[in-house]
């Protein structure tokens, strides 16, 4: 392949022959490739997955990671130890290309390798990486860990992303008539445009689309202006002119309204996210439109073929066969990492995802007493698995993940696992009869692993927050805590609301449901598996990138 003179090695479908450029900070495209933390890079593996179904005109730009985001091992007490090794693959061709970007004022070599769009059935994709011998160990660090913690390395790995996105799809000879951020992450991109069309912000505006996935303005990233200046974060820019495109005084960079300033047009990744976010942005002048389009999974490489045959062919037997077949598979899981047996006969609920304070993993934990008895029904058992991994330096998160392990110890039927990846993912997806998500309203901007687990006859037991209030049907195809008057309660308040409501739920009818009525039991699972595959697919996603962002109306 010539990689000077890049064309896209299929053949585009006409409906989607606009050129476009995804660039995001991690991708979960397959296990093997550890190059992601958690849902932005799940959405974006499934984006790439449901582009190359679609065959769109679409090229992937990411970051080879050297060491991942990090391994989930345990200490000896098997409470959270991570872990940095150093990642191989073998599938990824080196493309020739080397070029360099300045990073702090000084030039740094970029190194891009190429994932041909057969190997995981992608659109095809290029990841960069600054680990080559041209370059001095510093410079070498900025691709070795997702979301590095220094401030510097992570303002470099912006750069990399988006000053060296930009430069590679220049190196490539790939024109892209739209560059697609995935975050506010690859901004740099922009500034980089701006240079090349000599301060033209129209022109910069034309090609610039920027999906947030943040509902919370605090909680988009923010670094101080003069240290991105002095990282060549704005490609030349002087500082009173990046204040004028921010149109602030302060000395604040905010990555997030620089990106609604300077694009075209930008969306929130779910209806609800969509409204939170016209609201929250509304009163900055000068940003671009923010519309919807909710988040999805690729439901080809999710869901269970097998159980969406029984449930096709109305086979009862077969298909809750099935379902106890993709228990035991789990459980075996369970029993390697923690030594508990869990049983495929009863009732499972599972809370699986990034740990971050919102997301609230230790709900059900705050009443012990209450948590006990749940656990200890005698006429209906439940079994409770928790996964997923703390940011590595996020001590709070990492304290409760070692909180839920301890509070394990206390009872065969709990278990916290480690690895939450792909492969674990998927694994606890299909073995799970509920799938518990509980973050704070309004703050989940989608939570797309409820719309996986739904693809594998699990059904949702969540708030009222992110997709939910467009898939939900209570009692038909999930179970939803209704919604408080959360404005005028504090934080201890919706934490004890939320959480008695989830245990009534539990206590009162889902548990009653599940024993007691196997067919009615069904008939959710079933309901909520054709309604996901309906709605929540992420080839209706791809498509409507197209219609609602890529395409110049």
């Amino acid at each position: 392949m010539d990689f000077k003179n890049f064309k896209l090695p299929y053949t585009a479908d006409e409906k989607y022959s606009q050129k476009v450029a995804y660039f995001s900070m991690e991708f979960a495209l397959e296990q093997v490739l550890k190059i992601y933390s958690g849902g932005l890079g799940f959405l974006a593996g499934s984006h790439m997955r449901s582009a190359y179904n679609l065959k769109q005109d679409l090229i992937g730009i990411g970051i080879l990671w050297k060491y991942g985001y990090y391994d989930q091992n345990r200490n000896h007490d098997q409470t959270l130890q991570p872990a940095w090794t150093k990642k191989m693959y073998s599938f990824l061709k080196d493309t020739g290309i080397k070029f360099q970007i300045d990073i702090h004022s000084s030039p740094v070599w970029v190194k891009a390798l190429y994932l041909d769009p057969e190997i995981f059935h992608t659109a095809p994709m290029f990841f960069l990486t600054t680990d080559v011998p041209e370059n001095d160990h510093v410079s070498k660090t900025i691709s070795h860990k997702l979301y590095d913690a220094n401030e510097s390395t992570k303002v470099a790995q912006y750069i990399l992303l988006g000053k060296g996105g930009a430069q590679l799809l220049e190196e490539l000879n790939a024109n892209r008539e739209v560059y697609h951020l995935n975050e506010a992450h690859g901004l740099p991109a922009a500034f980089h445009l701006l240079k090349k069309f000599e301060g033209n912000m129209r022109k910069v505006r034309e090609k610039m689309v920027f999906t947030t996935h943040t509902p919370e303005e605090a909680g988009n990233e923010k670094h101080p202006l003069r240290l991105c200046h002095e990282m060549s974060y704005f490609s030349g820019l002087e500082i009173e002119e990046v204040k004028e495109i921010m149109g602030s005084n302060e000395d604040v960079f905010d990555h997030s309204l620089c990106a609604l300033k300077m694009s075209r047009i930008a969306n929130g990744v779910s209806q609800l996210h969509g409204e939170v976010a016209r609201e929250m942005w509304s009163k900055y002048p000068g940003i671009c439109e923010i519309k919807s389009i909710t988040n999805a999974q690729d439901f080809k490489y999710w869901s269970d073929k097998k159980l969406y045959n029984a449930k096709d062919e109305n086979d009862h037997t077969s298909f809750d066969y099935r379902k106890k077949t993709l228990k035991n598979r789990l459980f075996k899981i369970v029993a390697d990492q923690t030594g508990n047996l869990l049983d495929p006969e009863v009732f499972t609920i599972v809370w699986a995802r990034r740990f971050a304070g919102y997301k609230r993993a230790d709900l059900l934990l705050q009443d012990k007493e209450r948590f006990a008895k749940l656990l200890n029904n005698e006429k209906h058992p439940v079994q409770i698995i928790w996964a997923g991994k703390p940011y590595p330096m996020d001590y709070s998160s990492i304290s409760t993940f070692n909180t839920l392990v301890e509070e394990s110890n206390r009872y065969t039927n709990m278990a916290v696992l480690t690895g939450y990846e792909l492969s674990l993912s998927k694994s606890l997806k299909q073995g799970s009869d509920v799938w518990l998500n509980n973050p704070r309203v309004p703050r989940e901007a989608s939570g797309t692993s409820g719309m996986s687990a739904a693809m594998n006859g699990t059904i949702n037991l969540s708030t009222d927050d992110g997709w939910i209030p467009e898939f939900a049907k209570h009692g038909e195809n999930a179970f939803v805590v209704p919604k408080a008057d959360y404005e005028n309660l504090d934080t201890y308040q919706q934490d004890q609301y939320d959480m008695n409501a989830l245990y009534e739920l539990l206590e009162n009818e889902i548990l009653p449901l599940y024993y007691d009525n196997k067919d009615e039991w069904r008939k959710i699972q079933q309901t909520a598996m054709d309604d996901v595959k309906k709605q929540f697919s992420s080839d209706r996603m791809a498509d409507e990138y197209y219609e609602l962002l890529y395409k110049n109306s």
